[in-house]
């Protein structure tokens, strides 16, 4: 069978190759303006970069630009295939539809979609901004039919109960970040320090000062009735700057002294005209102190560091519904749940509350919060019931265990150490 080339073959031919480079613009700038991050964009449009300003501008309503990418897309695959079965057919006869589904096939799957989307995928803010501006322009043009074949979807969608909203976004950007950090810390690229600091700081607005807070009966108090030299010798004995004073009974807090202010009143005392050492007894301690801080066991980390800097203070008292005294907080509390622990020379308590033995198991303070110990082993202890481990130890056996006692949950092996009175001191776990 003769077939004679005459010009329409070459320009059906041509137009088939012009409508494969369409579909792989579309394809990849699909996958650029998709793959490509908003922080990334942001970051190059501020340093005056347009195509990323464009890109992010595209990028704001999903829905019409995946509607508008896809509508051009599939015109040019199925223009293109029925050009091809035309031009085959006119060459091969009744075979020519087999031979321009196969031809078709491996040229649309090879240079209209895995090259131009390979492309995109390695640098997808580079592509995205160098597309932005044309697919901004096919928005535009195609902004019609698209509005029209969005409506139709919801419709449809809705008769199945689904409701499209493209304002929402599957992940926040908090969750995207915390993903990001994991797998960089699985692949090698992102410390754990790093890693850990970064979802200290994102994990605030989610704990509450109750998490993190002193219990009361850690928390060092002095008498406000007592001697005044008595106080300046428990001040200086401290390790602590600031000490609640109380009076009559510990839940009675009627001020923080602060031991720079106590100092500044003894110098005073002592350097005046009949100033000596006795004069300390004339000292009055509630004229020097400051008055206590008080902020309810519920208030977020986040919220209680802004009003930390707010006030110009570092220390407050926490309370519960009732006003009963819980604990107390600082902003060094809040700062060593972002940084991790920060010692001093004043640290009376340089001992590490984790200690791994030669079998594998690790020795655990009982008071230690179970978000410190998973930061610090990389385990996933469940934190809703309980605050310290022996608190979960406490709630998961329904009982105050005595020592020895072993228990086996949420994957590890507890066994307790020690015990005073009621709470649990020591405690040996150990992965299953």
């Amino acid at each position: 069978m003769t077939v004679s080339f005459d010009p329409s073959l070459w320009l059906t031919a041509a137009a088939i190759l012009a409508l494969l480079l369409v579909s792989a613009f579309f394809s990849g700038s699909e996958t650029a303006l998709t793959a490509a991050s908003r922080g990334k964009l942001k970051a190059q449009a501020d340093k005056g970069d347009k195509g990323a300003e464009v890109a992010l501008e595209v990028k704001e309503d999903g829905e019409r630009l995946i509607g508008a990418i896809l509508l051009g897309n599939n015109v040019a695959n199925i223009l293109s295939a029925s050009l091809a079965t035309a031009l085959f057919s006119r060459l091969f006869g009744a075979n020519g539809v087999a031979v321009a589904t196969l031809v078709m096939t491996a040229l649309v799957l090879v240079f209209a979609e895995v090259l131009p989307k390979t492309y995109a995928i390695t640098m997808p803010e580079t592509a995205a901004a160098r597309v932005a501006r044309p697919i901004r322009l096919l928005i535009r043009v195609l902004s019609p039919i698209v509005s029209v074949v969005r409506a139709l979807v919801r419709g449809m969608l809705s008769l199945f109960g689904v409701r499209a909203d493209p304002d929402s976004h599957i992940l926040s950007f908090r969750d995207e970040i915390m993903g990001a950090l994991a797998i960089g810390h699985s692949e090698g690229t992102v410390d754990k320090e790093e890693r850990d600091r970064l979802l200290g700081a994102l994990d605030l607005h989610e704990r509450t000062v109750e998490e993190i807070m002193l219990h009361r009966s850690q928390i060092e108090m002095i008498d406000a009735d007592a001697a005044p030299d008595a106080i300046l010798r428990s001040v200086l004995a401290s390790p602590h700057t600031r000490l609640p004073l109380y009076r009559g009974e510990r839940d009675n807090v009627v001020g923080v002294i602060h031991a720079k202010d106590l100092l500044r009143a003894v110098e005073k005392l002592v350097r005046g005209e009949d100033g000596n050492l006795s004069s300390i007894r004339d000292l009055d301690i509630m004229s020097i102190a400051k008055p206590p801080y008080f902020v309810p066991e519920t208030t977020p980390l986040d919220e209680q560091m802004r009003e930390f800097l707010k006030r110009r203070t570092h220390f407050a008292l926490v309370v519960d519904e009732y006003g009963d005294l819980r604990g107390l907080i600082t902003l060094e509390d809040i700062i060593e749940e972002i940084v991790g622990e920060i010692a001093d020379e004043f640290d009376t308590d340089p001992e590490h509350p984790i200690k791994r033995t030669e079998s594998g198991d690790y020795i655990v303070d009982g008071a230690m919060t179970i978000r410190d110990l998973n930061r610090a082993l990389d385990w996933n202890l469940p934190d809703d019931e309980a605050n310290t481990v022996a608190g979960l130890v406490i709630h998961e056996a329904q009982m105050i265990p005595n020592e020895g006692q072993v228990f086996s949950f949420h994957g590890y092996r507890f066994e307790v150490l020690s015990r005073k009175e009621n709470r649990i001191t020591r405690l040996k776990i150990r992965p299953l």
